[in-house]
């Protein structure tokens, strides 16, 4: 018999499920008893009765008592708490905690006169522990004294807030948005790499006075072709795709034979060609042609010092980079054989066989990634020393893929039997399935965020800024249960005080800015949390309004964030002028409403920004298309300068007229996807060379220096 409804969506929301979300119409919506069930057994609490509700209650109660510590307490520096200790009824238990520094604590026992609880015929006390404000920040352990023996668990002090530089509220800063794999060099292999992503932060930094340059995730993917194309679907979010290395900035180049050079030479001649082409990237003939030339290049053997840096990094890095290398040496062994279903869930024996048969491929993949390291770290250096005060901004993808290397190494904190992704909103009407497992709140809790921190500070390494694409996902992720469309969905909450805090602690011990992009449907106070916590948001001109469908005044920005005309799901500003990304949609079939209404309200919408730009003397002209695009846009950029925004975003596809959408949501094979190269406004070929004397994004940049009175 199928349980209550009512007590069915009482537990749900006790742990952490909606069972109502506004939708993007602003209509309350009410989440299927079906969905709460599946997304409740994918949480490890299948109910399919009353006394299955029950037991998970009871469940609920007992857990806490039947363990002496809580896996990990997350507090902030300038707040105290109390931590639990549960023991047998009666005995004696004192609490000290080590901190990460060597030093240690007595902690004073708080009162607690809560009763004792009957576990399975044991009584069970709680004492409590005070942990004072002002701890010192880090990754501590309380450890607790009981009969049985010591307990030990993670302490997380974290900052209040990460220090956000004063000097870009005195001194705004403005910066380049790149997809890097379309902006390619003579010198590429016919996808932008990481010495052009190091050119082009040089050339935007010590040529027009920028401050970062975000890229794209460089998350990555297999180890061999085919690879996904999106970014934002990695195998990992911890290691770099070997996609982006550059072949001949490795030092081991030097030492090649010159028969082995030739045949370097060879294999980067059969994609180099591609520089020039405008219509499509080829990811996977690229990648192949580099693993190759890796294979060279890994066959020379280290000097002394070389060797030093490689286990330095190796150490550094830990289980994590083995546990990868390990499983991308199985994926290349298995992919396109009969064996590659064994990807979906290895087992120890395959992981044993491994080890034994592969360890020169496993040594393979760290070393790749030890090359990545250094050419990160390059493109950085070189940032900084061109002028920009931030350098690199990386980009945080929400997830990974079901089956890669996090999806094994980090499935005891991923939820099985869901997928991450968007409810309907009036850019993609059917909603969006990102088909990414999502961390399953209580494991990754029981973990002590370990898996979280790990790759913070991996992504936070080389990094000046970092930008959290969904960041409203450390509050709540859309749970798709398997076989349900993606709007048929809900929301699943997470402890987004550990979340954040355990972030903005990584940020400020590594330096680095962090920028969440908090677009979309959320709670109104969940903008001033962040800002309480020193993140930076995220504001799109186009979707900034007052509340009342009017365009946001410029002075009414947002202070701290980070202000920019468009974003990578939109068209570049030529293109949206231009209604392009309705008529896309409309063509791949993702519209509810008629075409012609479709169109009327998108051209009513950018007519009421463009308005204000006349309005504020920024636009003559009222015509949008011809000629006067290049003046659009470069008003539109000068509109955001007069905004109180810290850091300002200029996509480079409007620094050089392009039109085209790189990623329309909701569609993989219909559109190509993250698979367009960089072209001008004629549709020619824009290189890394030719975007340092280009005299369209010379104004472009201009425009935004004088608006911000930065001459």
């Amino acid at each position: 018999m199928s349980p209550d409804s009512s007590a069915l969506r009482d537990l749900a929301r006790d742990l952490g499920v909606s069972t109502q979300y506004w939708g993007w119409d602003g209509a309350l919506k009410d989440v299927a008893d079906d969905t709460l069930h599946a997304i409740l057994a994918a949480l490890g609490a299948p109910v399919a009765s009353d006394e299955d509700i029950a037991a998970v209650r009871r469940e609920q109660e007992r857990g806490p008592w039947a363990r002496t510590l809580p896996p990990v307490t997350v507090l902030r520096e300038d707040a105290a708490t109390t931590v639990p200790v549960h023991v047998d009824h009666g005995t004696a238990v004192r609490a000290q905690l080590l901190l990460e520094d060597g030093g240690s604590r007595d902690l004073a026992q708080a009162e607690d006169h809560t009763a004792p609880f009957d576990l399975d015929g044991t009584l069970r006390g709680r004492a409590r522990f005070h942990l004072p404000a002002g701890l010192p920040l880090g990754w501590h352990r309380l450890v607790a004294e009981t009969a049985q023996g010591p307990c030990e668990a993670d302490v997380v002090v974290t900052p209040a807030r990460v220090r956000v530089p004063q000097e870009y509220a005195a001194k705004r800063a403005f910066g380049l948005q790149a997809q890097l794999y379309s902006v390619r060099s003579q010198r590429s292999w016919g996808i932008g790499d990481l010495a052009d992503m190091r050119d082009l932060a040089a050339i935007g930094g010590a040529r027009h006075g920028a401050d970062f340059l975000l890229v794209n995730p460089l998350h990555a993917s297999y180890p061999t072709p085919p690879v996904e194309p999106s970014p934002y679907l990695p195998v990992t979010r911890r290691f770099t795709s070997a996609l982006y290395l550059r072949i001949e900035d490795v030092p081991e180049y030097r030492e090649l034979t010159d028969l082995a050079r030739q045949r370097v030479g060879l294999l980067r001649g059969q994609v180099s060609g591609w520089n020039d082409r405008v219509d499509r990237l080829e990811r996977d003939e690229v990648l192949g042609a580099k693993l190759q030339a890796l294979e060279e290049l890994f066959a020379v053997p280290l000097t002394a010092g070389r060797r030093a840096l490689l286990d330095a990094y190796r150490a550094r890095e830990g289980q994590g980079l083995e546990d990868f290398a390990l499983w991308s040496a199985i994926a290349e062994s298995v992919r396109g054989t009969a064996d590659e279903a064994c990807l979906q869930d290895l087992d120890q024996a395959t992981l044993e066989q491994a080890r034994r048969e592969l360890p020169e491929r496993i040594d393979f993949h760290v070393w790749t990634q030890w090359q990545l390291d250094e050419q990160l770290s390059a493109a950085q250096t070189a940032a900084r020393e061109a002028g920009m005060r931030i350098g690199i901004m990386h980009d945080l993808a929400v997830g990974v893929e079901q089956v890669g290397a996090d999806s094994w190494r980090l499935r005891h904190v991923l939820a099985e039997g869901a997928a991450v992704g968007a409810p309907a909103d009036q850019y993609n009407q059917q909603g969006q399935n990102w088909h990414q497992p999502p961390w399953h709140p209580q494991h990754l809790r029981e973990a002590g965020y370990r898996p979280w921190r790990d790759m913070l500070r991996t992504l936070m390494r080389h990094a000046g800024a970092l930008r959290i694409d969904h960041v409203l996902g450390l509050f709540r992720l859309w749970w798709i249960p398997e076989g349900h469309g993606a709007a048929d969905g809900a929301y699943v909450s997470y402890d987004h005080e550990a979340m954040i805090g355990i972030l903005v602690l990584e940020a400020q011990r590594s330096g680095t800015l962090v920028v969440g992009e908090d677009l979309g449907t959320f709670e109104p106070w969940v903008r001033d949390y962040l800002v309480d916590r020193g993140i930076l948001g995220t504001s799109i001109l186009w979707f900034e309004d007052d509340g009342e469908g009017d365009p946001l005044p410029a002075e009414d920005y947002r202070t701290l964030c980070m202000a920019s005309v468009n974003t990578h799901d939109l068209p570049p500003t030529a293109g949206y002028l231009a209604g392009d990304h309705v008529a896309l949609r409309h063509e791949l079939g993702l519209l509810e409403r008629d075409l012609a209404e479709e169109l009327e309200a998108d051209a009513a919408g950018r007519e009421r920004v463009l308005e204000v730009l006349r309005r504020d003397g920024l636009l003559d002209a009222r015509s949008e298309g011809g000629a006067d695009i290049e003046q659009t846009v470069l008003a539109l950029h000068r509109h955001l300068a007069r905004t109180p925004s810290m850091l300002l975003g200029v996509s480079l596809v409007d620094c050089v007229g392009e039109r085209r959408i790189q990623n329309q949501p909701g569609t993989d094979e219909e559109y190509p996807n993250w698979r367009i190269p960089l072209a001008d406004a004629a549709g020619a070929p824009v290189s890394i060379d030719d975007i340092a004397t280009d005299e369209r994004t010379a104004r472009l940049l201009a425009a935004v220096r004088e608006g911000l009175g930065r001459g």
